[in-house]
């Protein structure tokens, strides 16, 4: 059996669905996403079985792009649930028959409480096509199944048709990158574009040295401050140096080396380091990345030690 080429069929017919039903959006699709964009309160999703996975995989789409929306499962609105509609609120009905037994017996009390209704299905004298106020159609010549009775094809326009919605509304709300982050700040574009250096940066226990130190100093303090560096400070507490733990193998090599040696002999003077807290820790792995070191020392204006930043700390937060 050629595996390969069943799915290729399968996503072929799939696909072709798509198509044909991009050619087949009307004005009553305009008039749904125009009764959404009206809604005073939330959207809420409902369906049973296949339906209701994929209406439930809708609402948290419309939800993380600027559509206040949940899912509502017939089931547990028939038994309290139906308590959670409420004026202003819209209602997205799915079932592709459209005579869902379980969403049959919630829509007429959907429409005594005299909520706007969108049923999705194939069927617009069904039940639930009866009681909409829009219908989307769900025009399916084909499942992908072979035997033309498992949801497959219908399911996908179902989902697809899911997403043209959302992506409509988000259009129309010039919904931006920046709206979007804000209702994901734990996902990767949350964390590029709100977390900041302050929210990340080491402020206790720095690893911190006067100017008169001695390389022993700087190998004891490098090894309790787990950093790898051990920063140098006038005594004003002003960031004058820093020494890395490659620094101080380097110095093994020099001649007349001393562990009394006065680590200034090995330090970096001037290191990088930024007087701006607020910078976006994104911006900040980028100022690592291009000056290739593995610390960024975080200082007030007057160069006074306030912190550091270890790339090792952005990239356990997924910054990136």
């Amino acid at each position: 059996m050629n595996y390969k080429t069943i799915a290729q069929e399968t996503l072929n017919i799939e696909a072709q669905t798509l198509l044909d039903a991009a050619q087949n959006i009307n004005d009553e699709f305009d008039k749904a996403v125009e009764m959404i964009l009206g809604c005073k309160g939330k959207l809420i999703v409902s369906g049973v079985g296949k339906s209701g996975l994929i209406g439930a995989k809708m609402a948290a789409t419309f939800a993380s792009t600027g559509t206040p929306s949940f899912f509502l499962h017939p089931t547990e609105a028939l038994h309290g649930d139906l308590g959670m509609i409420g004026a202003g609120d819209v209602v997205l009905a799915i079932s592709y028959s459209g005579e869902s037994e379980e969403l049959s017996s919630i829509l007429p009390h959907i429409k005594r409480f005299d909520v706007p209704l969108i049923g999705m299905t194939r069927n617009e004298k069904s039940t639930l096509g009866s009681y909409s106020d829009l219908v989307i159609k769900i025009e399916v010549e084909k499942e992908a199944c072979p035997l033309n009775t498992a949801p497959t094809s219908s399911t996908t326009l179902t989902l697809a048709l899911g997403d043209a919605l959302a992506v409509c509304l988000m259009k129309a709300r010039n919904f931006q990158t920046t709206d979007f982050a804000s209702f994901h700040p734990g996902g990767a574009l949350g964390k590029k574009l709100f977390v900041k250096v302050k929210n990340l940066m080491q402020t206790q226990n720095i690893p911190v040295l006067g100017e008169d130190a001695q390389v022993k100093d700087a190998i004891l303090s490098i090894s309790q401050g787990r950093l790898g560096t051990v920063l140098i400070a006038d005594k004003e507490d002003r960031l004058v140096a820093l020494v890395s733990d490659g620094d101080v193998r380097r110095a093994l090599l020099s001649e007349n080396f001393s562990l009394e040696d006065n680590i200034m002999q090995y330090a970096t003077l001037n290191p990088m380091s930024i007087d701006d807290e607020e910078l976006l820790a994104s911006d900040a792995l980028v100022l690592i990345e291009e000056k290739k070191i593995q610390l960024l020392v975080v200082t007030d204006k007057d160069k006074k030690i306030k912190g550091v930043l270890h790339i090792h700390s952005l990239i356990e937060k997924g910054i990136s």
